[in-house]
């Protein structure tokens, strides 16, 4: 499970060999959401807004690195790190 990018409390995940869509992980204390790389829309679990609206914003500035990183964890490679929200 390697780890992209962490801001404010929220770590940003990919797991190996994930099933398709192009997706992201995203954990916030104990709670846990996926969400769509393409879209930017939130597809399992459930997060409170404002930390929604970090995770959408920081997304939408690193869209194609988050593509890129998808590629390279359905490659079995290291994603690299993400720059985070600031």
């Amino acid at each position: 499970m390697p780890e992209v990018s962490r801001f404010f409390g929220i770590r940003i995940v990919f797991f190996f060999n994930d099933h398709n869509p192009p997706h992201f992980h995203a954990i916030y204390e104990e709670r846990k959401a996926v969400f769509d790389i393409r879209s930017l829309q939130m597809t399992e679990g459930a997060l409170p807004p404002r930390i929604r609206g970090f995770i959408v914003e920081w997304a939408a500035l690193h869209q194609q690195e988050l593509t890129s990183a998808w590629d390279a964890v359905r490659a079995g490679q290291n994603p690299g790190k993400i720059a985070p929200l600031e």
